[in-house]
């Protein structure tokens, strides 16, 4: 029997939020039955961190992988999502309970309550510490509902550097609205898509 599906993906719309500077996405329609064509044809154009999406190697170290070169199992498997009270600035350690055995954390603010159109005042965002522990446990991906694991302004990125020290990978603006805190089957497969930086994913969670 399987179990409930919770979609935690942001809808991909011409009103979605997108970083700040980033391109936004936009359909425009090629052929269209209405004009007597065969079929409906739409040309898309977007960033590859569009919505709900993943930080290939390559978005921060030019030699490194591309989202088709990315290890898929890091994005499928079983995940725990964890509720945070801070609003802003960097999680550590503190902010969480046992985390032994955890392979996939998805952390819930309350940035998950805000509508797709909006892009979040603040938010909180990973610290190399916690990276650190989280690795130490055997964590091998974090997913959170902000926009970044850094913070808005940084230049140096310390926290996207250190996920790749430890072989971790991240997932960027999930929704996590309505989920309870527990334990999930997780399904976040990135697009195959070669000379990229990142790419939209369709992410799903399933009850155990």
């Amino acid at each position: 029997m399987t179990g409930r599906i919770y979609d935690i993906t942001r809808t991909v719309s011409p009103t979605i939020s997108v970083w700040p500077g980033d391109a936004p996405f936009s359909v425009t329609p090629v052929m269209q039955r209405a004009n007597g064509d065969s079929v409906n044809l739409t040309t898309l154009t977007l960033s590859a961190h569009t919505g709900t999406h993943i930080d290939a190697y390559y978005h921060y170290e030019d030699e490194l992988i591309h989202p088709a070169q990315m290890p898929l199992d890091a994005y499928m498997g079983p995940a725990r999502v964890v509720s945070v009270t801070r609003q802003d600035g960097p999680l550590s350690p503190d902010d969480f309970s046992d985390l032994t055995g955890v392979e996939r954390l998805l952390i819930h603010s309350h940035v998950s309550d805000l509508p797709d159109d909006t892009w979040p005042a603040h938010f909180p965002y990973l610290s190399v510490t916690l990276i650190e522990w989280l690795a130490s446990l055997g964590v091998r991906l974090i997913g959170l509902d902000s926009p970044s694991v850094d913070a808005l302004d940084s230049t140096e990125l310390p926290c996207h550097h250190a996920l790749r020290r430890y072989n971790m990978v991240n997932i960027e603006s999930l929704c996590l609205r309505n989920v309870i805190d527990g334990d999930y089957e997780l399904v976040a497969l990135p697009l195959k898509l070669d000379k990229a930086c990142g790419s939209p994913i369709r992410a799903v969670l399933r009850s155990l």
